[in-house]
């Protein structure tokens, strides 16, 4: 099965109970949006009784202010599903098959302000560490950027990476030079927003040896020492308007 078919369990059991709770108004049956070059189906949505309202993240997926490669799951209010697929970049050559996946869901602001990540991976370098940032602007230049969580794979290429964070309305800010900026979903944020995700290896020397590239150039993309010792973006999700 596809990667990009797959929900998580815990996401299937997420809805499952929700729609239990309400008399069984919606029965979601879900697949991620995302590039038609990779085989991949819309999801669809069962109405068992009554209507569905369009939510915020559907009409803006709908006016072209999210990217097309998302998704916006079935679900019952307070709770969103947003999903969206990645794709290679720094890997392409050597791994053209790689893919993942990003479930982001966010449930009752009173109950957390952190939206639960779920990234998933398939078909990467095996055995290695890359770091997960939320990125200004998908490709190079990057922009402004955010570490968020680490990833590492599987013997198989295959991995996941599970965690909390603010998403929907993240931002970066300069204190030296405040500044606002205009959020769609909840309005002025300090500062500018970060609607991308990206990967990058954690080891230059991973890097050069899983792309037998040894003039590669280390990057900022991790901390700690020595200075410039991760490698280059290995995932994208390689659009131009945010996916989330």
């Amino acid at each position: 099965m596809s990667l990009l078919r797959k929900i998580p369990g815990w996401l299937l059991v997420l809805l499952f109970v929700m729609s239990l709770q309400t008399g069984g108004v919606t029965a979601a049956v879900a697949a991620p949006a995302g590039a038609q070059s990779q085989g991949i189906h819309a999801g669809r949505q069962v109405v068992l009784r009554g209507t569905t309202k369009e939510t915020l993240l559907q009409r803006m997926k709908r006016d072209g202010r999210l990217a097309p490669t998302v998704n916006v799951l079935s679900s019952l209010p307070p709770t969103t599903i947003q999903q969206f697929p990645l794709q290679p970049s720094g890997i392409k050559k050597a791994f053209p098959t790689a893919v993942g996946l990003v479930t982001i869901v966010r449930g009752s602001r009173d109950n957390s302000t952190s939206d639960t990540v779920t990234l998933d991976v398939q078909h990467m370098p095996p055995n290695i560490t890359f770091t997960v940032f939320f990125i200004e602007i998908a490709s190079k230049p990057f922009g402004h950027v955010e570490y968020v969580a680490d990833l590492t794979t599987r013997g198989d290429g295959s991995g996941e990476s599970v965690f909390q964070v603010i998403t929907f309305v993240s931002f970066a800010m300069d204190a030296r030079h405040p500044g606002v900026s205009q959020d769609v979903r909840e309005g002025r944020t300090s500062g500018t927003n970060l609607e991308h995700l990206g990967m990058w290896f954690s080891s230059l020397q991973d890097a050069q040896k899983v792309l037998n590239d040894n003039t590669l150039k280390g990057t900022i993309f991790d901390g700690g020492n020595p200075p410039l010792h991760a490698g280059p973006q290995a995932m994208t999700d390689g659009q131009k308007a945010p996916v989330f």
